[in-house]
């Protein structure tokens, strides 16, 4: 396997882990946003969905050639927080069913087994374009590690995810902010030199 991929594979495994001990009938409090739990959580599963769904959309060309790229190309679109987006996360939820631990661990066996069938140089179709497959796992861990903290906010589980996905994801926010011309306020803010900008954000 790749490395993107052992890394997307270890975020999933951190993921389902997680819904795993989210203590049953929190799910209908506060999540993220206009998200409760429960859509949050869903959210988060179409990290998987999307590979799930993706694997059998091939592309014959390629559009966005880095996860940074796709990025950048999702923002000309109107962002990861549209109403598109907040809806797709309430549909998500309700598809967790009455045992989202058992949806979520179903689900990224699926994704495992059928990963193996495919080369990280395969072209799928993604919703900004072609992509490879290795480069559009990276969004996938980034998703997984970003909504797995932000689920431990809502629900005081936190994430056990590999040094490997944590440095993958802040690798992917730091292309982005350099792609989007703010790679200098993001280095200095982590070198301790002065805040970031109010509202920063590379999503």
């Amino acid at each position: 396997m790749t490395d993107s991929r052992r890394t997307f594979l270890s975020a999933a495994d951190s993921y389902v882990a997680q819904v795993a001990r989210i203590p049953a009938g929190t799910l209908t409090g506060p999540g993220l946003g206009d998200w409760d739990l429960r859509s949050l959580v869903g959210h988060a599963s179409r990290s998987l969905v999307t590979v799930e769904t993706y694997l059998d959309q091939p592309a014959e060309a390629v559009d966005v050639k880095t996860a940074a790229d796709y990025y950048v190309a999702i923002a000309r679109t109107g962002g990861a927080n549209g109403p598109a987006v907040v809806e797709r996360g309430r549909q998500a939820g309700l598809a967790l069913g009455d045992d989202p631990a058992a949806y979520v661990a179903g689900l990224a066996d699926r994704v495992r087994t059928k990963l193996e069938r495919y080369a990280a140089s395969y072209v799928l179709t993604t919703i900004a374009g072609g992509m490879r497959l290795g480069e559009y796992l990276r969004t996938r861990t980034f998703e997984l590690v970003v909504h797995g903290h932000d689920i431990a906010a809502a629900s005081g589980v936190t994430p056990d995810l590999e040094d490997a996905a944590l440095v993958d994801a802040a690798t992917l926010a730091a292309e982005v902010a350099v792609r989007t011309g703010r790679g200098a306020d993001l280095l200095l803010a982590v070198t301790g030199r002065r805040p970031l900008p109010a509202g920063f954000s590379v999503v």
